[in-house]
């Protein structure tokens, strides 16, 4: 896995702006060594014609159809092929980004990175970055339920369109959108300008011990040279949406391993279909390391992490975002893992 090439997977509904976020990216980064698998649902590929790259960025186009429908087929062949041609010498690149289409549902793409075991050899899944379109992002989680699965598979969200909206506009779909998901840092950005490190080697399905809740969204400032991210907390928002995908917490103080062992057995057997994105760092009585767990559905890895220090209080905390969970249900189950 060292020599893998980081996979950016990059979604986000109709007219959100990602392919202005790679132009930016592109002319901005003029040496990249990059490969772009591009698709678009129908018979012909408008986004990629709209790419602008150098003489390291290789384009490779899907049309006639959307990635998260056809991936046993001519996702995991373009792959592969990419992988071949960087293996024969005819493509250099040394990252991947995957830009969905708008109607994409991620987890079938997700998913193709770690059940292929010879992509999974090859490729690294870096991050999945959601855009959002600020304007428009409330209509299409009440018409379209890919929104919300693209926003709850995201390890980062990219808000843009903003300055089309009005205060309440703005407060309101930050609030719905971190009610999806709490577990992504949300960025607010204008006309593509992002700083790469904000979306480029996140290193998000690393197990790592950040407890993986965020507090709060960034705002940058679209110039050529982006001003430090503008730390603002969420404004509580007195009104609740039923979205189907939620984020939900689970905390708790020291665990016994063997329950705790249990408890996520039981829970991915059963609910792993509607368990989207799923992180948690635990407390495990009698070990002073951290057991980091992550997992998307049915997927999920286990590892200890860094030894908790005396000036910390130990606590077991665990994030899930997923769909028509028995949440009060899991809670007391969590609690009855406890050591």
């Amino acid at each position: 896995m060292k020599d893998a090439v980081a996979v950016t997977l990059l979604t986000g509904f109709l007219g959100a702006g990602k392919t202005t976020l790679i132009n930016h990216f592109l002319s901005h980064h003029a040496d990249a060594s990059v490969a772009i698998l591009e698709n678009e649902f129908g018979a012909v590929n408008i986004d990629g014609a709209l790419l602008r790259g150098g003489d390291n960025v290789n384009v490779v186009e899907l049309s006639n159809g959307c990635v998260c429908c056809s991936v046993r087929g001519e996702f995991t062949a373009a792959l592969s092929e990419l992988l071949a041609q960087r293996e024969r010498g005819e493509l250099t690149f040394d990252r991947l980004i995957v830009e969905t289409t708008g109607l994409a549902d991620p987890a079938p793409i997700i998913q193709t990175f770690f059940v292929e075991e010879a992509l999974r050899e090859a490729l690294r899944l870096d991050a999945v970055i959601t855009l959002a379109d600020c304007h428009h992002i409330s209509r299409q989680l009440d018409e379209h339920p890919v929104a919300a699965s693209q926003l709850g598979f995201a390890d980062r969200i990219l808000l843009t369109k903003a300055d089309t909206c009005d205060e309440q506009q703005h407060s309101e779909a930050l609030a719905r959108i971190h009610q999806i998901n709490n577990k992504a840092e949300i960025y607010q950005i204008e006309n593509g300008v992002c700083p790469a490190d904000l979306w480029l080697d996140i290193n998000a399905f690393a197990l790592s011990d950040g407890n993986g809740l965020t507090q709060g969204f960034h705002a940058i400032r679209a110039t050529d040279q982006p001003a430090p991210p503008r730390f603002t907390p969420f404004k509580e928002i007195k009104r609740s949406w039923n979205d189907a995908i939620q984020a939900h917490v689970f905390e708790a103080g020291w665990m016994d391993l063997h329950k705790a062992g249990a408890f996520m057995e039981q829970c991915v057997e059963r609910y792993g279909n509607d368990m989207l994105r799923y992180k948690g760092v635990l407390a495990i009585a009698g070990n002073p390391q951290r057991l980091i767990v992550q997992g998307v559905h049915k997927v999920v890895g286990f590892d200890y992490g860094s030894a908790w220090s005396e000036a910390e209080t130990p606590r077991s905390r665990l994030v899930i975002i997923g769909r028509y969970l028995p949440v009060e249900e899991l809670r007391a189950a969590f609690a009855q893992a406890a050591a």
